[in-house]
């Protein structure tokens, strides 16, 4: 396990075999890792970054999660998208660029590695504010996505503004607080979407510094009560950035459900 758990932020990962666009501007883009081995075409998993949303932050950070899921057999798609601090950034371009590249990868990933990925549904794994961005556009385009990973999401947004997670990454997001512009709130946070109309499982480590594990619990328990395909793995003893590291003590447990999800389409 490495000692310093933000040491995968940063560390190096091979190069993607190809990269797609899906709008006109540069981060609406998309790295592709063609899976390792032979077999039939597969659904795509798409991996969508954290960062709470921020320009400093990109797709580059999930390099050595998705050439490890590369390497056990899996196409995988690290989407981009514009970010608070750059222009279209935030609301709503952020959750445009969400729905929009994870309804074209499909398409767009079976035209450049044929025979190795189909153009059903993907999976989707989101890390922190990516796990929200997953969440939201399995909650307002369900028929985009085939079942959700979400590790450690920001799943309340208001919650997550009371709480000023990141020192007002939500407000930056959507341009003010719930009272501000309660709309935006109704449109984009999962703790309103409810029920989740895709099988979804999160995953947060219960010593998380950055999103209070408490914020899953709560949305899973109320997207539960509201009939919804859903479940809950705590992992005691674990923090936020080993969900998304290859060499963390949580990688196993993630690979698990991600088998549960991918093997079922």
């Amino acid at each position: 396990m490495p000692a310093d758990p933000r040491a995968v932020l940063t560390r190096p990962a091979p190069e993607p075999d190809h990269t797609v666009t899906y709008g006109d501007h540069p981060d609406q883009v998309a790295d592709l890792r063609s899976p390792a081995g032979s077999g039939p075409a597969r659904p795509l998993v798409v991996v969508v970054h954290g960062g709470f949303w921020r320009a400093e932050y990109d797709r580059r950070h999930t390099g050595p999660l998705a050439a490890a899921l590369a390497a056990l057999g899996y196409p995988v798609a690290q989407l981009e998208y514009r970010r608070t601090g750059q222009p279209g950034g935030g609301w709503p371009g952020t959750l445009h660029d969400a729905l929009t590249g994870v309804a074209a990868l499909p398409g767009l990933a079976a035209e450049v590695l044929p025979d190795r990925v189909n153009r059903a549904a993907p999976i989707l794994v989101g890390h922190s504010a990516g796990g929200h961005l997953a969440l939201y556009v399995a909650a307002t385009s369900p028929t985009t996505v085939a079942g959700v990973l979400a590790l450690a999401p920001v799943a309340d947004l208001g919650e997550a503004y009371r709480r000023d997670l990141d020192s007002g990454a939500v407000a930056a997001l959507l341009g003010g607080g719930p009272a501000d512009v309660p709309d935006r709130y109704a449109a984009a946070d999962p703790r309103m979407l409810v029920p989740v109309r895709t099988r979804t499982v999160v995953v947060h480590g219960s010593e998380d510094q950055q999103v209070p594990v408490a914020m899953s619990r709560e949305f899973v328990a109320a997207a539960h009560a509201s009939g919804s395909d859903i479940s809950l793995l705590e992992l005691p003893g674990h923090e936020h950035f080993g969900l998304i590291d290859p060499q963390s003590s949580a990688w196993p447990r993630i690979l698990d459900v991600l088998r549960s999800l991918h093997d079922d389409q």
